[in-house]
């Protein structure tokens, strides 16, 4: 009778098999295990409890996924598009750069936006989306799909490289905990100090690297078609294929 226990599994094996509601399969599998098992319901609901308050950090981006979902839902995205709107000569690469610089300063001090799903993705991604879109153009998909992928890098650079800065923070203690086996006695201050200009030539490089890619991506993959409007024919569409060299 023991392997009446794994009746969960069974249910979660055959549900997605079948293709039902990954939630459903998963309270489901849930709630029967619990039952059989024996724990009940009281003993099911003070595990998931005890649960969740161990692993509480864990689960903060399901409260991100829900406030950036509400906020995107009530126009957030249109917002930060009409935002950037306004900066005539803003780029995809510059939006990327200046957001570069933004989070490198905050996480200095071990301040967090976010991430990717909790900041780049709602508020970075439409501004620079909208500098393309703002000049009543479409944007290419290659060029958006691009697009995520420097903002994500831009993001993972500045956090990466800035964090140890932060006298204390995890990043620092990291590095004072690895190298003290080896016989490095690791100053948190004197590590932030010869971090510095390293963590400064990796954002400029960043910077760069990524307006340039910007810009090369802005003249060979843009389709040329107005936001809103018709297919343009195919002569038009290669006339605009390299739109904004200068």
């Amino acid at each position: 009778m023991e392997f009446i226990k794994l009746l969960g599994i069974l249910i979660v094996i055959v549900g997605f098999a079948i293709k039902l509601d990954p939630i459903l399969i998963v309270v489901l599998a849930s709630v029967v295990t619990a039952l059989v098992g024996g724990l009940g319901a009281g003993g099911m609901l003070s595990t998931l409890g005890t649960s969740f308050v161990s692993n509480r950090s864990m689960a903060i981006f399901i409260l991100i996924m829900i406030v950036v979902g509400t906020l995107e839902r009530n126009g957030m995205k249109e917002a930060a598009t009409k935002l950037i709107s306004k900066v005539t000569s803003a780029t995809a690469g510059t939006v990327i750069g200046a957001y570069g610089v933004m989070r490198s300063f905050f996480a200095a001090f071990n301040i967090s936006f976010g991430g990717v799903a909790g900041f780049v993705r709602p508020i970075i991604m439409p501004m620079a989306v909208g500098t393309v879109e703002s000049a009543g153009k479409k944007i290419d998909k290659n060029y958006e799909e691009k697009i995520k992928g420097m903002a994500s890098g831009m993001e993972n650079v500045a956090w990466f490289f800035f964090q140890v800065l932060f006298v204390g923070g995890p990043g620092a203690l990291l590095v004072q905990s690895s190298l003290k086996p080896l016989g490095y006695q690791v100053d948190l201050l004197g590590l932030a100090k010869v971090e510095i200009p390293v963590a400064v030539f990796a954002l400029i490089v960043a910077i760069v690297y990524y307006y340039l890619v910007d810009r090369r991506y802005l003249k060979n993959h843009h389709n040329g078609i107005a936001v809103g409007g018709s297919q343009t024919s195919s002569d038009e569409a290669s006339s605009e294929d390299n739109i904004v060299r200068e």
